[in-house]
């Protein structure tokens, strides 16, 4: 074993280099958009729920509104504005084919702020993707542009920065452009997980080994000599990594599997297009985190896997071990700083019992299929699947009087699909025009669910849906529910600082809230989705107002509720 390791220390920077080519990015050329040293929270490439992490998630000291700085010259070229996902966002091209993107904002810089305010009344929307030719807007290295926030999907004060090639929108690891962030710590393995390839990844659970570290950052698994009863296997990990004084665990860099002394296959997160990001879901094991798992990285390639992060050297990562003799393995993870850590055992199969074919009919990747059945079809496109995979069909009642289908289960919510799903269904009862006008399909597994508007091609309802699970049809009478917050009807709000109400829906998905003060479109922001604010300014003057709130949900139903205040 020591002869082992020590070859592999010697070796592995060489092995990953017959992978993976060398890069080179333009250093220095982007200033730190803080004037705090970078911590992370986040890294380029974490795993993420249906995503890979895009870029940096920099501390704020848990406080928002510090001033964000322009990393270098260019041009304000984009500004989004939405209540999840950035929250308040900048995109800045430069010169050099780079865009650099900061989220989770709180106030732009007041001039820039002033603008998106007006194109905001000019398209009566809070919510926009505005953008921007290079004249509007041109910007300095160090400029101020905007306060530090929480905005959008974010859980805690944070800055999200990202470096893209412009050409392309590809997102690129900043950690490649020398920003100062120190790291001297190489990144964690805590097991290993070996797969039977002769069958899906998503029929079966991986066996996982415990790993220990040997030397330093090297790694052994436990037994050293593994034994494995599938002629065909792959292999996962489960690693992490930290940056110097940080104990977050975030994402790795890179990771080569050698066997005897042979690279077959390695990854690496360097250019991930958001095109791409979904895709995560084929880098992991999808079902064993989906059933409460940790994560696990696949060390292969799945036939469904398009435009992946991987390089092979030969096929897709799986290995061939019939020949029945021990075969020296060896995973190699390294971080963007270029700290390494090791894992090495050995595998030798010996031929056992094989499990029975499970019950469904075969779906594969890059085919299109279906199943029809009286009441319920659904049809998978070519761009679907990521594995093989057995899908079971099953019927069953519902007693709900707001339901107007059987429940129709579609596979299993631990097998996940890259490209949306059409499903139809079929009500049992003859539905009024009216009703047909109020129905939608709701997806649900576990305490999740989904609602999408239907349509009608005869007696079928269709819709979409991005995840396997239940579908039913459900009739929504039930109009969304306008609820003021800290005001009620002939108020006076001379001393208040805002307008705060909340909308609420039986199904959870209001499709658009619209707003108006004395017959205009008043701008109410909504971010994370929870309440509606409006901030007094110079729109609702001093006297007697009128407050219209007008709500609908995906089925169509409409609220519309009507408050008088003083100002």
């Amino acid at each position: 074993m020591r002869i082992l390791t020590l070859f592999l220390l010697l070796n592995s920077s060489a092995l990953v280099a017959q992978i993976f080519p060398p890069t080179s990015y333009p250093q220095g050329y982007f200033r730190d958009p803080l004037e705090i040293p970078i911590r992370l929270a986040g890294n380029f490439g974490e795993l993420r729920p249906n995503h890979y992490h895009m870029g940096l998630d920099i501390k704020t000291n848990a406080r928002e509104n510090l001033p964000v700085y322009v990393a270098a010259d260019g041009y304000i070229s984009r500004i989004k504005i939405e209540p999840y996902g950035f929250g308040r966002a900048i995109y800045i091209t430069h010169p050099n084919g780079f865009t650099t993107v900061y989220a989770h904002l709180n106030a732009f810089n007041p001039t820039l702020e002033k603008w998106v305010k007006d194109q905001q009344y000019q398209q009566q929307s809070w919510k926009v993707f505005l953008e921007l030719t290079p004249d509007l807007f041109p910007v300095k290295k160090g400029d101020f542009l905007a306060n530090s926030g929480n905005t959008g999907g974010s859980q805690a004060p944070h800055l999200h920065f990202e470096v893209r090639r412009s050409d392309g929108d590809v997102n690129v690891n900043p950690f490649l452009f020398g920003f100062q962030i120190p790291d001297n710590v190489p990144p964690q393995l805590q097991r290993l997980a070996i797969y039977d390839r002769t069958r899906s990844v998503y029929e079966q659970s991986p066996r996982l080994f415990p790993v220990k570290a040997y030397s330093g950052s090297t790694y052994i698994s436990t037994p050293s000599v593994i034994t494995v009863s599938s002629p065909l296997i792959s292999f996962a990990i489960g690693a992490y990594d930290t940056q110097t004084g940080s104990t977050n665990h975030n994402g790795i860099y890179e990771s080569t599997l050698t066997i005897d002394d042979q690279p077959v296959v390695a990854f690496r997160m360097d250019n991930i297009s958001y095109n791409d990001t979904r895709d995560l879901n084929a880098h992991i094991d999808y079902k064993n985190k989906a059933q409460g798992g940790p994560f696990l990285q696949h060390l292969s390639e799945l036939p469904g896997y398009t435009n992946a992060i991987y390089k092979c050297k030969n096929g897709n990562g799986a290995i061939d071990v019939s020949d029945g003799v021990v075969h020296t393995v060896s995973i190699q993870v390294k971080d963007a700083s270029g700290n390494i850590s090791t894992l090495g055992c050995k595998v030798r199969f010996i031929k056992g019992s094989q499990a029975p074919a499970p019950a469904g009919k075969p779906f594969y990747p890059q085919m299109m299929d279906g199943l029809e059945n009286p009441e319920c079809e659904f049809f998978l496109g070519e761009r679907c699947l990521y594995d093989s995979v057995h899908i079971r069909y099953i019927k069953s009642a519902n007693s709900n009087a707001h339901v107007v289908s059987s429940i129709h289960t579609i596979g299993a919510a631990y097998i996940p699909i890259r490209d949306s799903m059409l499903v139809r269904i079929q009500p049992v009862r003859t539905l009024t025009d009216a009703e047909r006008s109020r129905t939608v399909m709701q997806w649900f597994a576990g305490t999740k669910s989904e609602v999408q508007k239907v349509q009608w091609q005869g007696n079928w309802a269709s819709a979409r849906f991005r995840d396997m699970g239940s579908f039913q049809l459900v009739l929504d009478i039930e109009p969304p529910a306008i609820a003021p917050v800290g005001f009620a009807n002939g108020a006076d709000l001379s001393k208040a600082a805002r307008l705060t109400f909340k909308v609420t829906d039986n199904l959870e998905e209001i499709k658009n809230v619209k707003t108006e003060l004395d017959g205009k479109w008043l701008r109410f922001s909504n971010d994370k989705g929870e309440i509606f604010i409006y901030q007094f300014d110079e729109k609702c003057m001093a006297g007697q107002h009128e407050l219209k709130i007008r709500a609908e949900d995906e089925a169509g139903n409409v609220t519309a509720k009507t408050y008088n205040f003083t100002r």
